[in-house]
């Protein structure tokens, strides 16, 4: 796993004996070799443990011992060590790499003693490549070691890159002990193979195989690794050096997502620059560890780097918002040279990535711009619903630019999806949230608006949407099954919207929960269904704005009322059909839960045999 400088957190990691040790602060170590070609990380880590021993706490503040720590010793000589997530990753590893090779011992010549088994069916390691790689292409010096083969740099022979120079990655097959290693490799090449093009994606030409080994022929990025630059700058970037290298992550992650294909293994190492010029452009490698994503699918295996990956991985249940959380660990370490989270072992890191918050206290984060600092942590949001996606943190104030163009973004599909399904009472909660959002704060939603292309009136329908769509198809789109999400907007096929039901439709409430003005957003939605400015909303006042006058005032006081008095503790006017609540508890209860409640109970409603 590549590793990149850690800065002090308050956590600290047990070593199973009962000391503990807390993190600190170290001077970068001398930069290793640059690597100048797409090869996966060694996972050697270049830097030495910055762990003192101490006796902290090995857990965050505010977090309570669990069991096994508060064992009376009476009974045990120590306390058990808390499970260790990093048993997940190493059971992951095992069954993607195979079981290490058994000692071999000669066979009884009896027969007896051993077991009558079947022959084990041998893995189909051929893949379909091209035979010809030695005609095509001749290899020159190694110039990079991964974990599942090595890359060298090559001279092509022969077809339309003839005399250039090229990468080679070599993949021995003897490696491939596991039918998950094989579809690795053949996933790794569909992937290069459909994403190539994109000005920050590795070039991928080629592809040929032989009895030992699979060739994949890319582009030879001379430049070296992000990381190597990182540590030539001492360890950190200025804002402005950062939101370049932000930016190109950033667009071409979103064009990943967009196609439906996850990376899993962002970090630092698989970043490399075309060239050595100081602004050459930026390529991102390794996609041996991605894979495609259905829409509304979740992956569940834990793949990916320690310092990078993000909690939901760890709870075996995520899709692209995973990278989101890698981009915003690395914009960390550009921002202020060290790592969000750290501790002495795998064990202790993925503690810290699922229980700790990144410090943004102390130096330099006091002299970094407020904007930075927001923009880092929406992406560090442990909720993954909260986070923007690659193609709004595109429109972020930290990097706004208004003549750069904004990605489509394929969470504005899954979102009309869900408001087309909605009932009327939610849709009316959306828009009254999505009126409460400045101009300002709208800006990403007019950008996905426009590249939907309305027509003359200013609204878009299906066609709208399979458009856009199709204009951005490539192989892995098909592959991940994406188109299939525009058979879920079947009911734009009768009807067109206008941009103030789009932006109704396109607005997340989790996200809108992560920005600072939220409260005061909810607030504005509130009053939004409160007119008669008491304080209190009334039936009438609901169903003016729910198109469901005639169901909401005989059940609203026998389902929501007595579930909002249990849950948030509102006051109910006996006989006056009226509810209440105080500004604090706004944020949640009308504007979300209500419409979230209003929903399910609208459900049960429809399913009983009387209803209508």
């Amino acid at each position: 796993m590549g590793l990149c400088y850690g800065k002090n957190i308050h956590v600290a990691e047990d070593d199973g004996g009962g000391n503990t040790a807390s993190r600190s602060q170290v001077a970068p170590p001398p930069a290793t070799a640059k690597g100048t070609t797409p090869t996966r990380s060694s996972g050697t880590s270049p830097w030495a443990s910055p762990y003192p021993h101490g006796g902290a706490s090995p857990l965050p503040a505010g977090v309570s011992p669990s069991p096994a720590r508060s064992t009376p010793r009476k009974f045990f000589r120590r306390p058990f060590p808390p499970p260790s997530p990093a048993k997940h990753i190493k059971a992951s590893l095992l069954k993607r790499l195979g079981q290490p090779k058994p000692i071999e011992s000669p066979i009884p010549e009896d027969g007896g003693g051993g077991e009558d088994r079947r022959p084990e069916r041998p893995l189909d390691k051929s893949f379909g490549y091209g035979k010809n790689f030695t005609v095509k292409y001749e290899l020159g010096k190694e110039v990079g070691r991964g974990h599942f083969g090595h890359t060298c740099s090559a001279r092509a022979k022969k077809g339309d890159i003839k005399g250039q120079l090229v990468a080679v990655k070599t993949i021995s097959k003897a490696k491939m002990t596991t039918p998950i290693a094989i579809e690795d490799v053949r996933r790794e090449v569909k992937i290069l193979r459909a994403l190539s093009g994109h000005p920050n994606m590795v070039k991928f030409y080629d592809a040929c195989e032989d009895s030992l080994n699979v060739y994949i022929v890319m582009e030879l990025c001379e430049g070296g690794e992000l990381l190597d630059r990182i540590l030539s700058r001492g360890g950190r970037y200025t804002e402005e050096d950062a939101k370049v290298i932000v930016l190109q992550i950033l667009s071409v992650v979103a064009f990943c997502h967009l196609q439906g294909v996850v990376h899993r293994d962002l970090k630092p190492e698989n970043f490399l620059f075309s060239t050595r010029d100081e602004n050459a452009p930026m390529k991102i490698i390794d996609f041996g560890l991605s894979d495609f994503i259905k829409p509304d699918e979740k992956l569940n295996d834990i793949v990916g780097s320690a310092y990078y990956v993000a909690p939901e991985v760890l709870h075996r249940s995520y899709s692209t918002e995973a990278d989101i959380w890698s981009i915003g660990v690395i914009a960390y370490i550009l921002l202020c040279g060290s790592r969000p989270f750290w501790a002495r072992t795998e064990s202790g890191i993925f503690r810290a990535v699922l229980r700790a918050d990144p410090n943004f206290d102390d130096p330099p984060w006091p002299s970094v711009s407020t904007e930075a600092k927001d923009f880092v942590k929406r992406l560090l949001n442990k909720d993954y619903r909260k986070r923007m996606t690659a193609a709004q943190a595109l429109t972020h104030p930290w990097l706004r630019d208004e003549q750069r163009q904004i990605p489509l973004d394929i969470l504005v599909y899954k979102l009309v999806k869900s408001y087309l399904r909605a009932t009327p009472f939610k849709r009316a909660a959306l828009k009254a949230l999505s009126k409460a959002l400045t101009e300002d704060e709208l800006i990403y939603i007019r950008s996905q608006f426009q590249l939907l292309e309305p027509s003359k009136d200013g609204r878009v329908s299906l066609d709208n949407f399979r458009t856009a769509l199709q204009q951005n198809a490539t192989g892995a789109m098909k592959e991940s099954k994406v188109p299939d999400i525009l058979n879920t907007l079947e009911p734009l096929s009768y009807k067109k919207m206008d941009f103030e039901e789009f932006c109704a439709a396109a607005v997340s409430p989790y996200q809108l929960e992560a920005v600072e003005r939220w409260e005061q957003i909810a607030a504005t939605a509130f009053e939004y269904f409160e007119q008669e400015g008491n304080r209190v909303i009334s039936v009438e006042e609901l169903a003016r704005n729910s198109d469901s006058a005639t169901q909401m005032p005989s059940v609203l006081a026998d389902f929501i009322q007595p579930l909002l008095v249990l849950k948030f503790g509102l006051d109910w006017t006996e006989g006056s059909g009226r509810f209440g609540c105080k500004p604090v508890l706004l944020n949640n209860c009308l504007c979300i839960e209500l419409a979230q409640r209003w929903s399910e109970m609208m459900v049960e409603q429809e399913n009983r045999p009387d209803f209508g």
